[in-house]
């Protein structure tokens, strides 16, 4: 009887698959589900998950955002302030948890803790502290626009057909009531207490748990939904964890990547793309990082979103899908095009713990 590897396809055996390929081969990811030209898109998690939403709008997909800018304020202002960086102005969501906390306060079934934060006579939003650099004039002027970004968030989850959701940390500050927050109290704003705040480092299990927890939510509101699970390339920029930051990055990395392919395996909904194999693995030899060998180069992240879009191409669509891809486009040309001469940054609010470092 021959052997069950003696049939299979050249990309299952690394000297074909890998070694005698370029490192970006465009094999390496086969789509699950179709994403149509006009299914709406709800797009969160780490930093690098900006570069997602900004690729597909450049594509003419339909990118939701439901909590825009103000009219007339500049594209570098507007990103400073949380703007056009995700489908809300909800800002980086490192963990799962945190995603799950923001799904249940948005419908009223969670609150957290410690709302507000204070800095210099300010007031910051704690489960988006960045949003506000400045800070605000008072607690209630917080808790307004905590208001209207919850309902904004209500309309993503009650329209958007896709969500595309990038895990990043497994590092985790929580209030001991079981708050999370996005970073640790005292970084960007408040102060951190040692009896009431405390460290967590999510483990294979907790993060599945969690993302299951986070589909039933959507899907008990909205059943149609499908999705796109990625893991950050981005390593960490500091660790709480009592290890080595290489040791620590490698762990949360792989712990995301186990809970992200056990849900690929056991979900019809759920696709799973290889952005962080494509980035982070040795074979790319690290030519996809910048200098510091953190910063994902523009190069990299074209050359990944392109496998992406060999599988996902709105052309060979029906008439009326073309054309309304064709008409997104041009309208989101010129808007990506500046962001593009402006660089191809992120806001990521874990490297100001860069500034913490002795």
């Amino acid at each position: 009887m021959a052997s069950p590897y003696s049939r299979l396809p050249r990309n299952r055996f690394w000297r074909a698959g890998v070694a005698d390929n370029p490192p970006s081969s465009p094999d390496i990811y086969e789509k699950k589900f179709e994403i149509l030209p006009d299914e709406k898109i709800m797009t969160a998690g780490s930093c690098f998950a900006q570069h997602i939403a900004t690729q597909m709008r450049s594509r003419g997909y339909s990118v939701l955002d439901e909590e825009p800018a103000p009219a007339g304020l500049s594209l570098d202002l507007a990103k400073s302030f949380g703007y056009n960086l995700y489908s809300a102005r909800y800002a980086n969501i490192y963990y799962v948890r945190q995603l799950l906390q923001l799904l249940r306060e948005s419908f009223g079934e969670y609150s957290p803790s410690e709302v507000v934060w204070t800095k210099g006579g300010k007031f910051y939003d704690s489960q988006r502290p960045s949003v506000e650099p400045d800070g605000l004039d008072s607690p209630d002027e917080v808790l307004f626009h905590r208001a209207h970004h919850l309902a904004a968030v209500r309309r993503l989850i009650e329209k958007l057909d896709v969500l595309v959701f990038t895990l990043g940390l497994t590092e985790t500050w929580l209030h001991k009531d079981g708050t999370v927050y996005p970073t640790a109290p005292g970084t960007v704003a408040g102060s951190f207490d040692p009896s009431v705040h405390y460290f967590k480092n999510m483990n294979a299990s907790e993060v599945y748990n969690d993302l299951c927890a986070v589909r039933r939510f959507i899907m008990s509101i909205n059943p149609k939904v499908k999705f796109l699970l990625t893991v950050s390339p981005v390593p960490l920029t500091a660790t709480a964890s009592g290890n080595h930051v290489l040791s620590a990055t490698i762990y949360s990395k792989s712990v995301l990547r186990a809970a992200a392919g056990q849900m690929y395996a056991e979900f019809d909904n759920v696709d799973y793309f290889p952005s962080y194999e494509l980035i982070a693995s040795h074979p790319s030899r690290g030519r996809f990082f910048e200098d510091n060998l953190r910063s994902v180069t523009s190069k990299g992240v074209e050359s990944v979103m392109s496998i992406f879009f060999k599988q996902h191409t709105l052309s060979g669509e029906d008439e009326k899908g073309v054309n309304l891809a064709a008409e997104r486009k041009q309208a989101e040309a010129k808007k990506v095009e500046s962001q593009k001469k402006r660089g191809a940054s992120v806001i990521c609010e874990e490297e100001l713990l860069e500034a913490f470092r002795k």
